[in-house]
């Protein structure tokens, strides 16, 4: 599956680049299989919660792992912050030349970002309400003297959506083919060029972040980065493909599972940490806040890059199940840091 779907992409890229307006007709089947796989998040989530909760009886370990889940969540988000400014200093992705640059209108996120609304946040966030109503099913299912005969039930539904979920699969390498033939097509690879910087810094963060923080908390627990990534490589190109981290989410919970993790975890750790373990898009906003101010030779002071961290930890929260999120996330950011012009978001959105 993982050489299929990285055949698609390449040939994607070949469609999206010499056929371009082939390649935005694409957008409908990579769309369509993304929109597809969601359908089962709300399910798959529902029961590997309920089903692991209701099973392991014992309240208080749940607690212990959500506890432990929201702030190993906080600290490594942290630390991605760090690590993207940090990068974004030293190489200063924002020194490029703006001539010829194509700039979109910004105003829409600008309106958007003025302020944050975490009731407009979960009621925007299917993953959060699916995991408020398991929770709860879990916890009143562990009191019911029905408890065996449900369980049993609901093993028999998993087991259909998750078959269901195998053959869908199946249409992996479609799904990245339209995704990364629609990229290609209507931006084009040259007009990444100007922005290329950017990109790279952004990818070589991420894969230090991997390589460093992950790679060394996975070796606390004597387990190999790059084996575990080798695991989920299907996952991960689709992602890159896609450019939806929802498309991976079923699948994962499934080969977690596989691995050895326990349901109850990683039903309650895995859905949580899509929307508030979002270190990628930690990375990519705490630089591109620096992209901007970069561009328009603000400097900033070190308590000024405090303050940046510090409001990305809020901020950053709300990055998932919102459309446009990460532009609102920056729009909100720039905001309260009153300081870096917010209009520069149109060079993000070049």
């Amino acid at each position: 599956m993982a050489f299929q779907v990285l055949l698609a992409i390449l040939i994607g890229i070949g469609v999206g680049h010499f056929y371009p307006a082939t390649g935005v007709k694409m957008e409908i089947i990579g769309k369509s299989f993304v929109d597809i796989l969601k359908l089962f998040i709300p399910p798959i989530i529902f029961l590997t919660i309920t089903l692991g909760i209701a099973g392991i009886g014992n309240l208080k370990k749940v607690g212990r792992v959500g506890i432990k889940a929201l702030v190993y969540f906080e600290l490594v988000t942290t630390f991605a912050l760090v690590i993207g400014l940090a990068v974004a200093l030293l190489l200063t992705p924002g020194h490029i030349d703006k001539t010829g640059l194509a700039i979109q209108d910004a105003s829409t996120y600008t309106r958007q970002g003025a302020s944050f609304n975490w009731v407009r946040f979960f009621m925007a966030n299917i993953t959060l309400q699916v995991l408020l109503v398991a929770l709860v099913a879990g916890i009143s299912l562990s009191f019911s003297r029905h408890r065996e005969r449900v369980l049993r039930w609901l093993e028999k539904i998993a087991d259909v959506v998750y078959k269901g979920l195998k053959y869908v699969m199946y249409l992996a390498p479609l799904g990245a083919f339209g995704g990364i033939a629609f990229a290609v097509g209507k931006f084009g690879l040259r007009t990444l060029i100007p922005l290329g910087k950017l990109m790279f810094c952004v990818y070589l963060t991420m894969f230090l972040f991997v390589a460093i923080v992950l790679g060394s908390i996975l070796r606390y627990y004597k387990i190999s980065i790059w084996k575990f990534l080798k695991n989920i490589k299907e996952e991960i190109l689709l992602v890159l493909a896609t450019s939806s981290s929802e498309a991976a989410l079923p699948s994962l919970i499934s080969k977690l599972q596989k691995m050895g993790c326990s349901k109850s975890v990683v039903g309650l750790v895995v859905p949580t940490g899509y929307s508030f373990n979002l270190d990628g898009t930690s990375i990519y906003l705490s630089m591109a806040v620096l992209f901007i101010a970069q561009l328009y030779n603000v400097p900033l002071g070190f308590g000024e890059l405090l303050a940046i961290i510090g409001i990305l930890m809020i901020t950053s929260k709300g990055a998932a199940g919102v459309t446009g999120s990460g532009f609102i996330v920056l729009a909100s950011t720039l905001t309260a840091l009153h300081k870096i012009p917010v209009e520069g978001l149109a060079f993000c959105w070049a």
